[in-house]
């Protein structure tokens, strides 16, 4: 009898469902073992994107860590049995902290952990490790959004209503997301605004997206790299200049106003246009096309969120969104495309430097003491509030910083900014530990690796961009030797003499997760798997007796008052001098093949096909003073690294920017080039306007 499993995608935080069903096979097919087909459900209507289509064959791929190794005497990483691995690093993190204390161990999550793991690798941390050194690689993808809408909204739901809501929209303004290439799915919501001509897209580059405006359909605005906050300034002072918005809503229900009428006077849209090179008709016409009263929607990404004042350049499309009305109105909204697949959850119970589960300030005390009551252990034995993620890093070189780092779901030495340092730093550890499926780059660093289950060999949660939380549920059984990290987390906690209750199963372990978040932002108490297995909606806060909030806005914004907050931002001086002369402005992004790392997506041989080798785009004008051509090998440089590169040329890109994609290894890892300047408030590194010099490669 056929088997199906019902599950949902690996990868993006649109979590498409799909149908994995196994498949009759001789051992010498090299066929993977599941099929996938699509599912109907409201995100993907059944579609899937190269990614989903064959996520299955990583299950079966020769690549599998399939026992823990361990680094001997000489520096070779070879097998090791569970018991002696496990033992082995419990002996050397209790030395580690007898010499230099709790906080010399960090810990590094990620943001497509399940629910389950993410929250049990926050309370392992806090009360197996006692240490206040965790983060995520969320850090670097969605913080300073999270950190805009907390200050203004008082909660942090990426897009505060369904996806489908989308589907209504007449005006959708999209600033910094190629969704075209990152979620293709997701392209069935913006059919008919794109009917209403109302596609409005602010991107440096023609994208795949960007694209999507043409004939009649919308507007491209293409603004300098890094001058996004000065665009939302100028469409925020034409609005209120023009009188476009309701005054006596917007005062009714938020605080501010005045301020930001002052902060937005300087930015006239002559002045705008000298700065970001959009011409002051296209700014009218979007302000007021925004402005027009029908259902309307603002959108960020991460291109323009991942810059030291990506928190400011958020809160500034909050602020305009504010003006306008949208969070509240039926029919509209604000909203930001959370990317990985978990990144949403990943970020609400505890792998944040700051954060306990239900998204709880680690400071408060009711949230110290409600939490220390579900763990068992006492409040005041939790740790305080670590560093955030580059800061945490860079760490490993200061006399108090940490000499461990414990990594899970995450592969910081692809990821990370400035990774020519950071791979330094790693390789200057006493004891660095990860847990993967294959031996990823930070992987084959590692002093100790430890093999953990795929997606579709574990039950558990994920939450994906519009606060659904859904399940995930296991299709087959993994290899033998391999573990899940509840297991891994459970065997060292009992080794470390830990306070509190580890549990094995992911549905034990969501129901402590949702008593522990009872009550805070992220309410999950009144969701289970039984529940979540019926298949209802699930839209947090989800309170016990709830059935849910998939508009949690609607009813007024979550400060105490009930009313939004609007905060003046402004512009201020960048980590890095504008590029000048023959210097050119790096941008970095995602391709269609390719996922985060491109740890799993570059072992799938049909995507390596397609995109199999790094490649830099530059306009055709850009390539031929340097002497370029299509096809050519050129050098990226600059003082943190070099990278090398195959030249495409294309008319989709400004002639003062080039375009990298992040997925590649080794010499050809773009974030050679980026800085690890960070926002001030998120802590979100700057990773889209780094300067560089571009020359031709030499020939041997």
């Amino acid at each position: 009898m056929t088997i199906e499993t019902h599950t949902h995608c690996p990868y993006c935080a649109l979590q498409c469902a799909m149908t994995l069903t196994p498949r009759a096979l001789d051992a010498a097919s090299g066929e993977p073992s599941l099929t996938v087909t699509g599912r109907s459900f409201p995100t993907n209507r059944g579609g899937l994107c190269k990614k989903g289509w064959t996520s299955s064959t990583l299950l079966d791929s020769d690549d599998r860590i399939r026992t823990p190794l361990v680094r001997d005497d000489n520096g070779e990483l070879v097998p090791a049995e569970w018991s002696a691995a496990l033992d082995l690093l419990a002996q050397r993190i209790r030395a580690l902290q007898d010499e230099h204390g709790r906080d010399s161990i960090g810990v590094f999550g990620g943001g497509g952990l399940t629910n389950e793991k993410a929250y049990q690798l926050g309370k392992f941390a806090r009360i197996a490790l006692g240490t206040s050194r965790i983060d995520y690689n969320g850090r670097f993808c969605m913080s300073s959004a999270a950190a805009a809408a907390n200050r203004a909204f008082g909660i942090d739901r990426g897009l505060p209503f369904p996806l489908t809501d989308l589907d209504a929209a007449k005006t959708v303004l999209m600033l910094g997301s190629n969704v075209a290439e990152t979620m293709p799915p997701f392209l069935s919501h913006l059919a008919g605004v794109r009917g209403a001509g109302g596609l409005i897209i602010v991107d440096p580059r023609r994208s795949a997206t960007a694209r999507l405006t043409e004939e009649g359909q919308g507007i491209h605005v293409a603004p300098a790299p890094g001058t996004d906050l000065e665009l939302l300034l100028g469409l925020t002072h034409i609005v209120i200049a023009e009188r476009l918005f309701d005054i006596a809503g917007l005062e009714e229900h938020s605080t501010g106003f005045d301020d930001l009428r002052r902060s937005v006077a300087a930015w006239w849209p002559a002045r705008v246009q000298q700065v970001t090179g959009v011409p002051v008709t296209v700014l009218r016409d979007v302000a007021r096309r925004l402005s027009s009263g029908e259902e309307t929607f603002i959108l960020t990404g991460r291109g323009v969120e991942q810059h030291a004042n990506g928190t400011d350049t958020a809160t500034a499309a909050i602020n305009l969104a504010l003006v306008l009305g949208l969070p509240t109105r039926p029919g509209s909204g604000y909203g930001t495309l959370t990317g990985q697949g978990n990144g949403q959850g990943g970020r609400e119970h505890g792998q944040k430097c700051d954060q306990l589960p239900g998204y709880r300030k680690i400071t408060d005390p009711a949230a110290r003491a409600h939490v220390a009551g579900v763990w068992g252990v006492r409040a005041e034995d939790l740790p305080g509030p670590g560093l955030p993620a580059v800061q945490l890093l860079a760490s490993i070189d200061e006399p108090d910083g940490i000499r461990a780092l414990l990594v899970h779901g995450s592969n910081p030495v692809i990821s990370a900014p400035d990774v020519g340092a950071v791979r330094g730093r790693l390789a200057r550890l006493n004891l660095l530990v990860v847990c993967d499926f294959f031996l990823s780059e930070t992987a084959a660093m590692a002093d100790i690796v430890l093999p953990v289950t795929q997606w579709a060999e574990e039950e558990g949660t994920m939450t994906n961009l519009e606060g659904r939380v859904i399940r995930r549920r296991r299709a087959v059984d993994p290899p033998d030797g391999v573990r899940s990290e509840l297991w891994i987390f459970a065997e060292l906690a009992r080794r470390l003499d830990a306070p509190g209750r580890f549990d094995l199963e992911p549905a034990l372990v969501f129901d402590e997760l949702a008593r522990a978040s009872a009550g805070g932002v992220a309410d999950y108490s009144g969701l289970s798997h039984d529940l979540l297995d019926d298949g209802g909606e699930a839209y947090w806060p989800y309170p016990s007796g709830s059935e849910g909030t998939p508009r949690p806005l609607l009813d007024g914004y979550r400060h105490p008052d009930g009313r939004a907050r609007i905060v003046p931002v402004s512009v201020a001086p960048r980590p890095e001098s504008t590029a000048t002369g023959s210097q050119l402005t790096l941008i970095t992004g995602r391709l269609l093949e390719h996922y985060q790392s491109g740890a799993q997506t570059r072992r799938v041989p049909e995507l390596m096909a397609a995109r199999g080798a790094l490649e830099v785009t530059l306009h055709p004008s850009t390539a031929a003073d340097r002497g370029l051509r299509d096809g050519d090998h050129a050098v990226l440089e600059n003082a943190r690294g070099t990278v090398t590169a195959r030249v495409v040329t294309s008319v989709d890109i400004r002639p003062d920017t080039v375009f990298l994609p992040f997925h590649f290894t080794g010499a050809h890892s773009a974030n050679l080039l980026t800085i690890d300047a960070t926002d001030p408030i998120s802590a979100m590194p700057e990773f889209k306007t780094a300067v560089v010099r571009v020359r031709a490669a030499a020939v041997h």
